[in-house]
């Protein structure tokens, strides 16, 4: 039986307009550019991305391009689990907001999703800084 998550909902505002945005955090190509905390290097294999992380490889997929900015990522562990990241980038004002939903995992400590939220929101501020350069 499935349980409900504990989970963290993370955003930021970037003065940048949103299909720029979107169209830069749903290119894989850009993530060891932003996604500094763990992410080494990122390659193409068939529909999936193989990350080299920190710790150990990663495979990385995003759902179909859309103009929902609806930028939802799956990531495979090397334990094989697979986790659904939300992702979404989302007009505000002149710019866009960009939210982050992540879940604690079960057997996760809450010090370690502590650990791992405090990361999402520094490669968030990561991000911004980029995109308002």
């Amino acid at each position: 039986m499935m349980t409900v998550l504990p989970s963290k909902t993370l955003s930021i505002s970037i003065e940048r307009r949103p299909e720029e945005v979107y169209a830069y955090v749903t290119n894989p190509v850009n993530f060891p550019e932003w996604v500094t905390s763990f992410v080494k290097s990122i390659r193409r294999s068939g529909e999936e991305w193989i990350v080299e992380t920190t710790e150990a490889p990663i495979t990385l997929k995003f759902v179909d391009n859309n103009d929902y900015g609806v930028a939802d990522h799956w990531v495979t562990i090397a334990t094989g689990q697979t986790i659904l990241n939300p992702m979404r980038v989302v007009p505000n004002g002149s710019g866009c907001e960009v939210v982050f939903t992540a879940y604690r995992q079960s057997g996760v400590s809450e010090e370690s999703f502590a650990n791992d939220t405090a990361m999402i929101e520094s490669d968030l501020r990561t991000l911004k800084r980029i995109m308002e350069k």
